[in-house]
């Protein structure tokens, strides 16, 4: 496949290098034209940098990989109001929660549906918002990312974008879902912070002893 990356931070580089790893050409666009073409020379013959707008174009799947914050601006820079992304997996891993708290900042929806608002026929999948981006540093076998989409067509480029990876995609449902994945990872973000790993409240992940 052919993904746009609009975002030059650690999750979107990270994904960009497992992807190309796996066969995939990616096209990196950000803000900072120097920082897309600095990580897309990292990445190889493979890679490429452009405008955000650019970096869009003529592409299989689109990874927003920035703040939750700049969102809409990216969108208007890109042109998504005006149906640019149309036609476009279009894949939202953002977390609109408050850094060390994860508190969710927006009153209802998510981000992904925010997305979907703005940009007409594009085809939203969240995914991607539960792991930091070490985790895809080497290949993720065990990891498996739930991911929501109201867009059966997109389900088979999501879970080549996860499988290729090396870990296990799982639709949990449509896009209303989103803001269940944004609060699970608010939660995960909150006992974090509280030094609590996250897997130890999860039923299942640690074996129990029973008592004799």
């Amino acid at each position: 496949m052919r993904i746009g990356i609009l975002g030059t931070g650690a999750l979107g580089s990270t994904l960009a290098r497992g992807w190309v790893a796996a066969g995939h050409d990616v096209v990196v666009g950000g803000r900072s034209r120097p920082q897309a073409d600095e990580i897309a020379a990292r990445l190889g013959s493979r890679a490429s940098s452009a405008s955000l707008s650019g970096a869009v174009r003529d592409v299989d799947a689109v990874l927003v990989a920035i703040t939750w914050t700049g969102v809409e601006d990216v969108l208007d820079a890109v042109d998504a109001r005006r149906g640019s992304l149309a036609g476009t997996v279009v894949v939202d891993p953002t977390n609109p929660v408050e850094h060390g708290v994860g508190e969710h900042l927006l009153p209802a929806g998510s981000v992904a549906q925010v997305i979907s608002s703005s940009a007409p026929g594009a085809s939203v999948v969240k995914a991607f918002n539960l792991h930091p981006a070490q985790t895809w540093t080497a290949l993720a076998t065990g990891v498996t990312v739930p991911y929501a989409t109201d867009e059966e067509d997109a389900s088979p480029i999501a879970a080549e974008l996860v499988s290729s990876l090396g870990a296990t995609a799982h639709r949990i449902g449509g896009i209303d879902r989103a803001r269940q994945l944004e609060e699970l990872a608010g939660a995960v973000i909150a006992l974090a912070a509280a030094g609590i790993d996250p897997q130890s409240v999860v039923p299942g992940a640690h074996r129990v002893t029973e008592i004799p």
